[in-house]
């Protein structure tokens, strides 16, 4: 535990919010003294694969921004066995729907690829929320969004099959994280049948499947997508 908190490292990257391109997603209606008062009670953190972020049970006093990598966030059962539940990706408001429940956390939060993440105080972000009707709204539209993306997503691979829930997943991979048809999965097999609630052995299955009938190629972590249209057809027909 305290090893991981050791080796997290402090950044220095940006110098002032307002220099941040993915600024506009949500501080872009500040003032400059606003700019200020977030600049100044924000910390870039950088995390090696496998530290961990937030544990399960933490306080909530930071609003976290995800600028590079990968991290998913994950449930503990009492077995010690953690079950993935989603994964962020750069420029997602990692902790954005728990910030206001003046609780712990019910998830922990882990990087998965080197990930550096912008933590501001949560306290003088609920004071530009005071005080700051617009950029309040835009906090809640935002939360709205977020909240109706989980929604539909669930739906959505809920209403597939097996091979529909895996190929959707490595698209999700190719197209919206990594954006090649040739990348490294950053999760396990196992972790995968937990995003698209599916055993190990049947999502293993269906990648073997995938790579028999040459939709992949398998090397070690690498999947390259070889017949990107089929492998879109089977995602959408389910």
């Amino acid at each position: 535990m305290y090893f991981n908190y050791f080796r997290m490292r402090i950044k220095k990257d940006i110098k002032n919010c307002k220099t941040c391109i993915y600024r506009q997603m949500l501080f872009g209606n500040l003032d400059d003294f606003e700019y200020k008062l977030i600049n100044d009670a924000r910390t870039e953190r950088l995390y090696e694969r496998g530290e961990e972020i937030k544990r399960e049970g933490e306080t909530v006093d930071s609003f976290l921004y995800l600028r590079k990598g990968l991290v998913k966030l994950f449930k503990t059962d009492k077995r010690g066995k953690e079950q993935i539940l989603s994964i962020n990706k750069p420029a997602d408001f990692v902790n954005l729907l728990t910030i206001f429940s003046k609780a712990n956390y019910k998830y922990g939060i882990r990087a998965i690829e080197d990930t550096l993440v912008c933590d501001v105080n949560l306290e003088v972000l609920e004071h530009v929320i005071s005080t700051n009707g617009d950029f309040a709204m835009r906090i809640l539209n935002r939360m709205s969004n977020i909240s109706e993306e989980i929604i539909e997503n669930r739906f959505e691979i809920g209403q597939k099959q097996l091979k529909g829930r895996v190929a959707t997943i490595l698209l999700y991979f190719a197209d919206d994280i990594y954006h090649n048809r040739i990348f490294d999965l950053p999760i396990t097999r196992r972790e995968i049948g937990e995003l698209i609630t599916m055993t190990t052995e049947n999502t293993i299955r269906a990648f073997s499947e995938f790579k028999r009938d040459g939709l992949i190629n398998i090397q070690n972590r690498t999947i390259s997508i070889l017949d990107y249209e089929r492998m879109r057809n089977i995602a959408k027909s389910g």
